[in-house]
């Protein structure tokens, strides 16, 4: 029986992508082998959004040749879409496919059912088409069936309309466009019968989900509506623009039992010149009044922000105020990003770049903010009962085994292991914070 690693960059729209090629290898009778173990074929899809994901993919794909030289390497994903020819140019590489040849891989993998070995190729071959218009295919992709995950990735939406100055998402994956409605409650009750308890929707702008059928626009709202009256334990939202988090699903959010009380958004910057220089749709006032309405509307909510810095011209005035606007929210914690430079993107041509030892140091600055954040949240819920859907096995530097799971807002809990608990959901009392440290201390401008 052949076998296949697979290997997955970047985003939890990525996850679902490589989940659903996993269950096409098994489907035509491979073993899935764990990444770091010898294979017949080694899959990686890549990202791209930051220099720093291009590198790792060279060095994964290094790294896997020197320890099993004759496996067929396939890279996919972002960057194998934007840079092919320089995955061409990494010696070992077999196939190279874009975004839309990804999820039809066995069209260009011959021969995958033949009893003798895939022979590596003389030179890589590329498939990757441009990408682009509304009426490229969009495939749907979940993962359940090939992971011990209890929580699955449930892609609804694919592809940008945005034109953020320093994104390249939408070269690597095209414009915005959403699978059917009913294709995403066909997939949902797939991932159902195969026993996840939370389903977690995901697309590159998943809040942007808009689908025309018989005369009505489908939305996000739509979808929630649809998933609530599935046999689920929870609903979670990955990601969403602020500009896209509407009163209706906040008002959802609310009322449900089934859907996260639980906010990912992206703000970028907390300077208002930077925020306009990184062309985003709003601005820090609207921000911050969504987010007091959030936090108002549900009391409990976690609100997790992304934020990059080291953008061409943030000064240190700049990169203060961005400090000062995320130490006045109410928020749970940060995604702290350094900018890189990405070639064709309007950003890369502006002025004023900033060194990488100072991005390094506003970037540390912005994660002990981010542990105060988190450590102040957490201590909200000390000695409250809360549903924790149980899911990892964890050792401590000690040999202890825990077992780790997820509140609906977003709250890290361990317990000492129960495999009674594993995929399911417990309510438990918090008592500590165990692990998480203030570090007020350590914050400084």
């Amino acid at each position: 029986m052949k076998s296949v690693a697979l290997h997955t960059l970047g985003c939890k729209l990525n996850y679902s992508e490589t989940s659903t090629l996993a269950k096409q290898f098994e489907d035509k009778g491979m073993k899935l082998s764990n990444y770091g173990e010898k294979s017949d074929i080694f899959v990686l899809n890549t990202c791209s959004v930051t220099d720093n994901a291009d590198k790792e993919c060279r060095q994964i794909i290094r790294s896997v040749l020197r320890n099993n030289p004759e496996t067929y390497v396939i890279v996919t994903g972002c960057y194998a879409q934007l840079q092919p020819g320089e995955i061409a140019g990494i010696e070992g590489v077999d196939l190279i496919l874009g975004s839309k040849e990804k999820l039809r891989l066995f069209e260009y993998l011959e021969d995958v059912e033949s009893p003798s070995c895939i022979f590596k190729e003389p030179e890589s071959k590329i498939f990757v088409s441009e990408v682009g218009g509304k009426d490229d295919e969009i495939k749907g992709a979940f993962s359940a069936d090939i992971d011990s995950r209890t929580r699955a990735f449930l892609k609804i939406q694919d592809g940008c309309d945005y034109g953020c100055s320093f994104c390249t998402i939408p070269m690597a994956r095209g414009v915005s466009r959403s699978l059917p409605l009913n294709e995403v409650v066909d997939n949902a009750k797939k991932i159902i019968d195969s026993g996840y308890k939370e389903i977690i929707l995901t697309g590159v702008n998943t809040g942007d989900y808009r689908y025309i059928a018989e005369g009505k626009t489908n939305k996000l709202i739509d979808v929630l509506l649809e998933l609530e009256k599935l046999e689920i334990e929870r609903v979670r939202i990955s990601s969403i623009e602020p500009n896209l988090l509407t009163d209706e699903v906040i008002s959802l959010v609310k009322s449900s039992d089934k859907i996260c009380n639980h906010f990912h958004i992206p703000l970028q910057s907390g300077d208002a010149d930077i925020l306009k220089l990184m062309r985003r749709r709003y601005n820090l006032g609207f921000f911050r009044e969504l987010i007091e309405k959030v936090i108002v509307e549900i009391p409990d909510v976690g609100v997790g922000i992304d934020v990059i810095i080291g953008f061409p011209g943030e000064t240190d005035e700049n990169f203060k105020n961005t400090y000062d606007f995320l130490n006045s929210l109410q928020i749970s914690y940060l995604h702290v990003f350094s900018y890189s430079e990405r070639k064709n993107t309007l950003a890369v041509t502006m002025s004023g770049k900033v060194d990488i030892a100072k991005r390094k140091q506003r970037s540390e600055t912005l994660r002990n903010l981010s542990a105060k954040k988190k450590y102040d949240f957490y201590s909200r819920f000390i000695g409250t009962k809360q549903k924790v859907l149980f899911e990892n096995r964890v050792m401590n530097s000690g040999g202890t085994d825990y077992i780790e799971g997820w509140t609906n807002n977003y709250v890290r809990v361990r317990i000492n292991n129960d495999v009674s608990l594993q995929n399911g959901i417990s309510e438990v009392v918090l008592n500590n914070l165990n692990g998480i440290k203030s570090v007020e201390s350590l914050i400084s401008k």
